[in-house]
């Protein structure tokens, strides 16, 4: 993997011109991360190109968390006309890895993570778009657009939008918070100063459910019922969130595991990336459970009518390819 053909001009201007320019992974986006290193310091060189990306969100939700004391990463330059951005290096210590070498350390560090969106609950959302029923709605589309076609699945479109219609008044917050939307162990750094936090740029605001049932129903990695359990009674009995926030925490569970079957599928049949569709039987299994809640009524009994459980599953098993 390159660096982009700007990055050593940009890296001269903030003073890293002897600097090593080293890759690391990419995501699921155009994104693609490198790790300067040189003089005994190093950071992390963000290249986000236009017009497919845009890092403005990333620098503004950074320095919003920053400025309230959350581990954002700072910022050490931009580059806005190339797309490139000069963060802190919050090294290699993901918190993924980290449980699953030492599995002693999962009840601590979920807790600990759970606490950070406990405190996320005392600030105004961050001038960000709003989570609403229209933006829930297109999310959840992304399952009938992209899911339902791959496994040959014939669907009632219309009776989908209508039973998430039925539900998500439950899922509207009256105090927005800012919501990172992809808050889970594998975006998730072990730093000095506590947890270090990764891929918030596609930040919202509203409600506080969302970002817990991101962190404790996983698509990446597998997260134990009781443990999901335990955190989220842990997290009610320190805010004093009631029956509200967990009906709440169900339907955005549904709607978010909706969008991810989705959203992976569309990674194998749009973008070539075959490896994401594996993940699907576990997202599946987070939706069968969310879809339990009696408030979810309408959207389990569509989803019993239209995608049976032989259709459930890794769409590229199921579709035969």
């Amino acid at each position: 993997m390159n660096p982009p053909a700007a990055a050593p001009d940009f890296l001269a201007r903030l003073g890293w011109d002897d600097a090593e320019i080293l890759p690391l992974a990419g995501d699921a986006s155009f994104r693609r991360y490198f790790r300067a290193v040189g003089h005994e310091r190093t950071a992390i060189l963000m290249d986000a190109p236009p017009p497919h990306e845009d890092p403005r969100p990333f620098i503004g939700v950074a320095e919003w968390l920053h400025a309230r004391g959350f581990g954002a990463p700072a910022i050490y330059g931009t580059d806005l006309d190339h797309g490139l951005v000069l963060l802190e290096d919050f090294g290699d210590a993901r918190m993924r890895e980290t449980v699953d070498a030492a599995p002693e350390s999962e009840l601590r560090l979920y807790e600990a993570a759970t606490d950070v969106l406990i405190a996320l609950r005392d600030h105004r959302a961050a001038d960000v778009p709003a989570y609403d029923a229209e933006y829930l709605h297109r999310e959840a589309a992304l399952l009938t657009q992209w899911y339902c076609p791959a496994v040959g699945a014939d669907v009632d479109t219309g009776g989908y939008h209508a039973a998430w219609n039925a539900v998500f008044p439950f899922a509207m917050a009256d105090t927005p918070v800012t919501v990172l939307r992809d808050y889970h162990a594998e975006n998730i750094m072990l730093v000095d100063r506590g947890l270090g936090l990764l891929d918030f740029q596609d930040a919202l605001a509203g409600h506080p459910a969302y970002d817990l049932v991101s962190l404790l129903q996983d698509a990446r990695r597998e997260v134990p019922v009781a443990l999901e359990q335990a955190l989220l009674e842990r997290y009610c009995r320190i805010t004093g969130a009631g029956d509200d926030f967990v009906t709440a925490y169900h339907v955005l569970g549904a709607q978010r595991n909706a969008k991810i079957i989705g959203i992976f599928t569309r990674l194998w049949r749009r973008d070539g990336k075959p490896r994401y569709p594996a993940l699907c039987p576990r997202v599946w299994g987070y939706l069968e459970r969310d879809l339990r809640h009696p408030a979810l009524a309408p959207v389990k009994a569509w989803f019993d009518a239209n995608l049976p459980p032989a259709r459930r599953g890794d769409p590229i098993e199921i579709a035969g390819a």
